[in-house]
């Protein structure tokens, strides 16, 4: 059983930065492939970033070059880097975790869920 607890998602102006977060228990967090998704009133939840247990790297094109994923496994913690964020990146962002090294873009495959944790750009 992994728990996942985002953190640092509050309301910030378009152009500016925030940091989130994903705290998760458990002795077997490397082996996990993480994903941050968000969803935003009306519209269906989405994969914004993954990273797999060996630490490559994807994201969506809406975000390319404005937000970074990373991992800290000694830490068991995920983070989240959002620069330069739009009114459009408005929505509750979700950490994910699913068994396996591979990131998949569809919730479905995923096993654990955080709260997750609002996010608001004002223009």
């Amino acid at each position: 059983q992994v728990q996942l607890v985002e953190s640092g998602g509050g309301l910030v102006q378009a152009g500016g930065s925030l940091r989130l977060s994903c705290a998760a228990s458990g002795r077997t967090f490397s082996s996990y492939a993480m994903g941050w998704f968000r969803q935003a009133p009306g519209k269906q939840r989405e994969l914004v970033a993954g990273i797999t247990s060996g630490g490559s790297t994807n994201y969506a094109d809406s975000v390319k070059g404005r937000f970074t994923i990373s991992r800290d496994n000694a830490k068991n913690t995920v983070y989240l880097q959002m620069d330069s964020l739009k009114p459009e990146d408005t929505a509750v962002y979700y950490c994910a975790a699913r068994r396996g090294t591979v990131v998949i873009t569809t919730p479905l495959f995923y096993d654990y869920w955080g709260q997750g944790t609002q996010v608001t750009v004002s223009s």
